[in-house]
């Protein structure tokens, strides 16, 4: 079990606080380990496990719990009376009709120290939000980072590490799996039960081939921005007549589903958000390889990586446009700001300008990155070239 030092160091400022923790992210990202680890950080802080309940609502064992009054009524009885120092901990808990009114009821009458993981992000847009205003806060979970995937495995170097990660992608279960086409299975089993259990039943989508097709059109289109409208006229050019409004509902479903990432534009000379061509990305870039059953573009595959790092680093990531130039990445968190651009290969002069000159109208004094997989550092006029191992692995940025 690799410790996720990130999560838990962000979550222990609301231990034993009055407000729910809400994990949330792709199905098999490891929200559910997490849960284990922050059970574990709690009973070391001193936590009484006798006031420590646990349900997994994917066991079937919980299946008559699928109501909130027969939840309600269960956890009653296993606190048998017990109103302090209670903690409880709810896996994938949208499964449980109604599980709102649970939650916020025994905030209040118990005072309980509160843990949700779900697999979509109408979880908090829903009920929760209306009962729980102000009374929760939320962590995405996303597959392990570079970082975390070495960690599984200590004997390795970080360059025989990377070969793995960059092929397959970072899904905490597949460091138990050393056969590739075992991987490339686990990997395609995750893609359909997204896809089927958390689109397909949840927004009644009747059209199944359609989605399929869209989700492949966001892989393929990794780092380009794109509109609903572009995805329309290319469907019309395989005979396929959709709306765009049709496939601006699936594109939401896929990233309500945390399938798919919808990073925005950004005018950096204007300041302001644009609402036309966003970029989307992978929640992790191994699902490519699934979706479209064969090794992928490494300058699409790279820049996956690096915008879901940056994510799962708390940036607020967008895409930056200044004037004719585009910067991959415009990253804010808090007060701080760094910009990033990424390519494969510093192989040419002609790419070497081109990279490091996108950031020629920038002037602030904001860190700016090239990362490449280039070993040698091209570093020049205030622009850090970084090389994508040691970039994913710096404890800061």
């Amino acid at each position: 079990m690799i410790e996720r030092k990130r999560y838990i160091g962000r979550l222990r400022p609301f231990f034993h606080k009055d407000i729910v923790k809400v994990l949330t992210g792709l199905r098999r990202s490891g929200k559910s380990v997490l849960l284990q680890q922050v059970m574990e950080a709690l009973r070391a802080d001193g936590a009484d496990p006798a006031a420590m309940l646990y349900y997994n609502f994917e066991d079937l064992r919980n299946l008559p719990l699928y109501h909130a009054e027969a939840l309600y009524a269960d956890i009653l009885a296993k606190l048998d009376g017990r109103t302090g120092g209670v903690c409880l901990f709810f896996d994938e808990i949208q499964e449980v009709d109604d599980w709102e009114r649970v939650v916020n009821s025994l905030r209040v009458s118990h005072h309980a120290d509160i843990y949700l993981t779900g697999s979509n992000a109408h979880l908090l847009s829903g009920e929760l939000a209306t009962l729980l205003a102000g009374r929760y806060v939320a962590f995405p979970v996303y597959p392990f980072s570079f970082a975390e995937y070495c960690a599984a495995y200590p004997e390795k170097s970080s360059e025989a590490c990377w070969r793995s990660y960059l092929a397959l992608g970072g899904m905490p279960f597949l460091t138990h799996l050393d056969d590739e086409s075992a991987a490339l299975q686990y990997l395609q089993d995750i893609y359909r039960s997204v896809v089927l259990k958390d689109i397909v039943e949840r927004h009644t989508v009747r059209n199944i081939d359609l989605l399929a097709r869209v989700v492949r059109y966001a892989a393929e289109s990794i780092g380009h921005t794109f509109s609903a409208m572009s995805i329309a006229k290319y469907l019309k050019s395989e005979h396929r007549s959709v709306a765009p409004e049709t496939i601006m509902n699936y594109l939401a479903a896929c990233t309500e589903s945390f399938l798919l990432y919808r990073i925005p534009r950004q005018d950096l000379a204007g300041k302001k958000i644009l609402t036309v061509n966003e970029k989307y990305y992978l929640a992790d870039h191994g699902l490519r390889t699934a979706i479209h059953g064969s090794a992928q573009n490494i300058d699409q595959t790279l820049e996956n990586i690096v915008c879901m790092e940056l994510l799962r680093r708390g940036y607020r990531v967008t895409v930056g446009k200044a004037g004719a130039q585009e910067i991959d990445f415009v990253c804010d968190r808090a007060k701080e700001r760094i910009y990033v651009q990424v390519t494969y290969l510093l192989a040419s002069e002609e790419t070497i300008a081109r990279e490091f000159g996108a950031y020629k109208t920038i002037r602030d004094n904001y860190p700016k990155y090239v990362v490449s997989m280039d070993p040698v550092d091209f570093s020049r006029n205030g622009i850090l070239h970084k090389n994508i191992i040691d970039f994913l692995r710096m404890e800061t940025y």
